[in-house]
């Protein structure tokens, strides 16, 4: 899968995914029969294909693709219908229905995992690895960390605006190195991550950062994300 022609925010994005690809590629090649890479070849840029950047109203930094068979989609957090939520995305759900949900209609335990809901309300579910090795969590992460910085960075400089969700000390080291003026053109949430070890020991529930994310967004004359729409 190539980068959509409008998501090149600066040639070296081509030229280093190029590079990266092929690695994946030859690592594929290499494992056939042993382990697989994840996710698929057509699903690597997926949170790219369903807006363009202009478009972009919200990010959430995700690190590592899943790494069990059938679970990596290409959208940080996310699995596709019909495979068991895990645990950071049940969270996730959790504090979405505390923040934003209908106190008179509970949402229905969340089992569809599936996030492309969001995606199409132009948030963008970018994890810092687009890929990993089956079973090897963080295999592939230094080969991607360079190439998903310098795309958050491009984005950031380019547009204003955007909700930044940054949640757990990965997703907040993105922020190093960007000018003070640049970041005050976004909204910036920091959080723990929702993962049960970090968000039950507090910092993550109650956060409210989706009604924040709405009310910035409304504010500068944008539609609210539709964050329980699925449920509907």
């Amino acid at each position: 899968m190539n980068i959509p022609e409008k998501w090149i925010l600066t040639p070296e994005l081509k030229d280093v995914y190029d590079d990266i690809i092929k690695v994946v590629n030859e690592t594929r090649d290499l494992f056939d029969g042993i382990a697989k890479i994840f996710p698929p070849n057509e699903k690597v840029l997926n949170a790219f294909k369903f807006f363009d950047p202009e478009e972009c109203r919200v990010i959430i930094i995700g690190q590592d693709p899943y790494h069990g068979e059938g679970q990596a989609m290409g959208l940080s957090f996310s699995v596709p219908d019909g495979v068991r939520i895990p645990p950071s995305l049940r969270n996730i759900f959790k504090e979405i229905d505390q923040d934003v949900g209908d106190v008179n209609e509970p949402a229905n335990q969340n089992q569809n995992g599936d996030l492309t809901y969001l995606a199409h309300q132009g948030v963008l579910l970018l994890n810092r690895s687009l890929t990993v090795q089956q079973a090897k969590p963080n295999s592939h992460y230094n080969m991607w960390q360079h190439w998903t910085k310098c795309m958050f960075e491009k984005l950031l400089e380019k547009y204003s605006n955007i909700v930044i969700m940054l949640w757990g000390n990965d997703a907040k080291r993105l922020l190093n190195g960007i000018p003070n003026e640049i970041l005050a053109k976004h909204l910036i949430l920091k959080a723990t991550h929702p993962s049960p070890l970090s968000a039950n020991r507090g910092g993550w529930f109650g956060t409210g950062h989706f009604s924040k994310a709405n009310a910035y967004l409304e504010k500068h004359g944008y539609p609210k994300i539709s964050w329980l729409n699925h449920l509907n």
